[in-house]
C-alpha cells in the first residue's frame, strides 16, 4: 500500500519535470505583442499629422542613373508663400483651427450625432476668411481627411479638398 503512493508522487514529480523542460526550451515570441491603438493615439496621430508644416509632393523621377555611378544631388527645397496674417487675424484663425481639431476628436467617437458638422463649418470659415494663409491650408487638409461616406452628407465639393501641388 505504501509503496502505491510513492508510485504516484514519483509519476507526478517527472510529470512536472517534463512540463517544466518543455517550457524551458521550448522557442519562445521574440517580438513582443503590440499594444492596442487606444482612441488617444489615434488623436496624437491626427494632431501630429494635421499640424504638419505643409510639404511640395515630389513627382517620381524617371530618370535613373546607372548603378556604377552613385550621383547624390540634392534639390533645394521651395519655399512655401502663405499670405502673412495680423496678429489679430492669426488669434482668430488659429482659435477655429484648433476648434476644428476638437470637433474632429469629437466627431471621431461613436454615438455623437453631429458627426464631422462643426468641423467642416469651421474649417470653410477658416477658408472663407483667410484663403491664402497656412491655416486655409491646414483646414483643406482636414477636411479632405474625411472619410468618403460623409463628404456627400456635408456638400464637400472638389474645390474645398484640393491642395494643389502640396501635401
Amino acid at each position: 500500500m505504501d509503496k502505491f503512493w510513492l508510485k504516484i508522487a514519483g509519476f507526478a514529480v517527472v510529470v512536472l519535470g517534463l512540463i517544466i523542460l518543455v517550457k524551458v526550451f521550448s522557442p519562445s515570441e521574440t517580438e513582443p505583442k503590440p499594444k492596442p491603438k487606444t482612441v488617444y493615439d489615434v488623436w496624437k496621430q491626427d494632431d501630429e499629422r494635421l499640424r504638419a508644416e505643409p510639404e511640395f509632393n515630389e513627382p517620381p523621377e524617371t530618370d535613373q542613373p546607372p548603378e556604377s555611378e552613385p550621383v547624390v544631388v540634392q534639390k533645394p527645397k521651395p519655399k512655401l508663400q502663405f499670405k502673412e496674417l495680423d496678429l489679430e487675424d492669426e488669434v482668430q484663425a488659429g482659435k477655429l483651427f484648433n476648434l476644428a481639431i476638437q470637433e474632429r476628436k469629437m466627431g471621431r467617437l461613436p454615438g455623437i450625432k453631429l458627426g464631422y458638422k462643426n468641423m467642416v463649418d469651421h474649417c470653410r470659415e477658416i477658408i472663407q476668411r483667410w484663403p491664402d494663409s497656412e491655416y486655409a491650408f491646414k483646414a483643406r487638409r482636414m477636411i479632405r481627411d474625411i472619410p468618403q461616406r460623409y463628404r456627400k452628407r456635408y456638400n464637400i465639393t472638389d474645390e474645398e479638398i484640393d491642395l494643389g501641388n502640396l501635401k
